[in-house]
């Protein structure tokens, strides 16, 4: 058995698969390239765009090397692992790896706690003994917040970190996980080396690592099983690894070497350790598998077309750059029945595998595949938590590894300093709330909800307004409505008996027009009432205004009636022509239209209208009338004002006027009345909101009303009802004496 890269054969040297780590594949590279001999490398990785133009006849049967570092980034986002450390080898791929790494986690919210390089074999005996001195020797072994650990490291670098934790294991007695969730890069392999056998890999159990995607071919088993040194006649190399494997020496071993005695040849190879050797087809044993299938096929297709132009005898002297033609064009189904093709980049078109490393006592494992990435259709990631088996020491499951434990929703992340996956956690303000899709900051709720009680969630306001059927309401329009009967009923009593001599004083007329604008108010105020329509707004403080200015010039006009008939009781007095119910009738008109006019242009202009007030309760939306046209309705009201206040200093300044049935005194009083509900109106109706703004407005409009009709008209009713001997002309005449 002759390999067939010996020089000195006649062999033609047509291709090479290989190698076994980064650096030999790329020296083999170096060379090769300088005959421009196709290899076919089933371990290489790294960045496409440069490898193709340093190495354009490297050819790799394993992924894309940038959908890795995607797939790190999407297990860590899945996991919530946004706090992490990395663990590389100490040269120059080590340093790119963390190099291309870490912006990418920066770019999706994760933090790099720390980065531990594996020493070379040179640094390594200098770094167990400072170990051993000062126990202080990587940043993973320390009490780290960070519980998920990036591993990169090739075959040959693993040992250097097998041998530490090893080594950390036995002397200091810790725990084997270290508390740690391990990931470990598609280039992790355990060497097939005799310190393997001995070392426990207690400390890998749970662990998850990618793995170029791989399925099982049946037959590979069944190959291995009968396997003995002696299968392959004139091979060295599996009678090398047979006695290092089995600790023995052959027979026909010509070495010298300490062992634990002969071989027999009958040793069977599934009694290895898991770490020492692996039963099942290993990602790289398949990555190899695939290399020699693409080569033959190629070679296929170059002989195939060869043949079909009849040149046979160009079959033996076929030269090495022939065949890149057929290995860039490379498309088949291998005997598994996966797709085996190489793109544009010489790399092959194929996913990765998440694998999850479940040890044992005796040195053993099972690797269960808990998840996949595939490079077609936005690189889709797949993982099953529920068959991932996590280390013992872990309490919370999955585990966690954050710099700060998430903020509660209704409060925000304060960053203080670097890196910012660092932070404290300060409640929202009041009126605010944070949810876990955005623990940045404090957002507002739309206009129409309000924060819960854990500023975490909205809630949808209530509609806010004086309904119908609140006890507020009830109580407010039984006043109204009884009220409103009061004064019907005096209204009945002044009409019966409006020839006598009380009801006559005065001008009757005057004294209708009042009762009934007093009972116009009472009902009035029900237009405050229930949701505020297009119609209430318009009709509310319109109606309002006008009829108030009726109920107050007929005072007014009753106050001037008294003033002027005392006045033309004097003899020689020229003011009996002013005295009549023509002066009367004109007070009331003219005080009455100037009011009408300025309602008239406040609804042509800016009227009322109604409004949803989302800001001034937090719960709730005020539905309200818009008042439109503020000056408008500050000038309805301001003459309102005008006019009471003119009717009460006329009533004051008549109040002792000598009269039987003069009333300057009770109008004098009920404007008194009637000026403080509304001057005790204002402070009250501003410090209130929503619909207790309207009960205010219609407590003032039936209390105003009322003080106006039970102290001009309750004495008058008394004596008509009560004392009918009072109401006569011989009792007036009497009084005048």
């Amino acid at each position: 058995m002759v390999p067939n890269y010996k020089c000195d054969t006649k062999k033609n040297l047509i291709a090479v698969i290989g190698g076994i780590d980064s650096e030999t594949s790329l020296c083999m590279a170096t060379i090769l390239s300088t005959y421009k001999i196709p290899q076919v490398s089933y371990f290489l990785f790294g960045p496409s765009q440069s490898m193709k133009t340093q190495f354009p006849f490297i050819y790799r049967v394993v992924p894309n090397e940038e959908n890795q570092y995607h797939l790190v980034v999407q297990l860590l986002l899945h996991f919530q692992w946004t706090w992490v450390g990395i663990v590389t080898s100490g040269n120059d791929k080590g340093e790119n790896f963390v190099q291309t790494l870490v912006p990418k986690l920066s770019q999706n919210g994760i933090c790099l706690a720390y980065t531990d390089r594996m020493p070379s074999l040179t640094e390594f005996s200098k770094l167990l003994n400072e170990y051993h001195t000062k126990g202080d020797m990587a940043c993973f072994v320390k009490n780290h917040k960070a519980k998920a650990i990036v591993v990169f490291a090739e075959t040959l670098s693993i040992l250097h970190l097998i041998f530490l934790l090893y080594q950390i294991q036995t002397v200091n007695m810790v725990e084997t996980s270290l508390g740690r969730v391990w990931i470990l890069t598609a280039e992790w392999d355990f060497p097939a080396v005799q310190f393997n056998k001995k070392w426990s890999i207690e400390v890998f159990h749970g662990a998850l690592s990618f793995a170029v995607h791989t399925n099982q071919v049946e037959e590979f088993q069944h190959f291995l099983q009968p396997l003995n040194p002696y299968s392959f006649s004139g091979d060295s190399f599996i009678k090398d690894f047979w006695q290092q494997a089995f600790d023995c020496l052959l027979s026909d071993s010509q070495e010298s070497v300490e062992s634990n005695g002969t071989c027999t040849g009958q040793e069977k190879l599934e009694s290895l350790p898991g770490p020492f050797f692996e039963m099942n087809l290993s990602p790289q044993s398949y990555s190899i598998y695939n290399a020699a299938y693409v080569l033959a096929h190629a070679l296929h297709s170059m002989y195939a077309l060869n043949l079909k132009h009849k040149a046979v005898a160009a079959l033996s002297n076929s030269q090495p750059w022939q065949l890149h033609h057929f290995l860039r064009r490379i498309s088949f189904n291998n005997s598994i029945g996966d797709q085996v093709s190489l793109n544009e980049k010489g790399e092959l078109e194929i996913g990765f595998d998440i694998i999850n490393w479940v040890t044992f006592p005796n040195r053993s494992f099972m690797k269960v595949k808990v998840g996949r990435m595939d490079p077609w259709g936005g690189r889709q990631f797949t993982i099953n938590e529920e068959i991932i088996t996590w280390h013992k020491v872990f309490k919370q499951i999955p585990p966690s590894s954050v710099c700060n434990n998430m903020c509660h929703p209704g409060f925000v992340r304060k960053k203080e300093g670097e890196p910012f996956c660092c932070y404290n956690c300060d409640a929202c303000a009041e009126g605010k709330i944070s949810n876990p899709k955005e623990m940045d900051k404090c957002i507002n709720c739309p206009e129409d909800q309000y924060p819960n009680g854990d500023q975490d969630g909205c809630l949808p306001k209530m509609l806010h307004f004086l309904s119908y059927d609140e006890n507020l309401s009830i109580t407010l329009a039984f006043m109204a409505f009884s009220f409103s009967v009061i004064t019907t009923f005096m209204l009945s009593i002044f009409i019966k008996y409006q020839k006598t001599p009380i009801v006559k004083a005065n001008n009757r007329g005057l004294t209708f027009t009042l009762l009934i604008a007093l009972l116009l108010c009472f009902l009035c105020s029900l237009l405050f009432f229930g949701r505020p329509q297009t119609l209430t707004c318009l009709l509310r403080q319109t109606a309002f205004g006008i009829i108030f200015t009726v109920a107050v010039s007929c005072v007014l006009a009753k106050t001037i009636t008294v003033i002027l008939a005392f006045m033309a009781t004097k003899p020689g007095s020229r003011m009996r022509n002013w005295v009549g119910k023509r002066l009367a009738a004109s007070i009331v008109f003219s005080c009455t239209a100037i009011q009408g006019a300025l309602c008239t242009v406040w609804l042509l202009t800016s009227p009322p209208f109604p409004h949803l007030d989302m800001d001034t309760l937090a719960k709730e939306i005020v539905v309200e009338c818009d008042e439109g046209s503020v000056p408008m309705f500050y000038s309805v009201l301001g003459y309102l004002g005008f006019l009471a206040l003119v009717s009460f200093a006329v009533a004051f300044l008549a109040r002792s006027l000598p009269s039987t049935f003069n009333e300057a005194k009770f109008i004098t009083f009920s404007m008194l009345v009637f000026c403080s509900v509304w001057v005790s109106f204002v402070p009250t109706y501003l410090s209130t909101k929503g619909k207790y703004m309207v009960a205010v407005e219609i407590f003032s409009i039936l209390a105003s009303s009322a003080g106006l009709l039970g102290c001009i008209f309750f004495p008058k009713c008394y004596i008509i009802v009560m004392k009918p001997e009072l109401n006569s002309k011989k009792y007036l005449a009497r009084r005048n004496l």
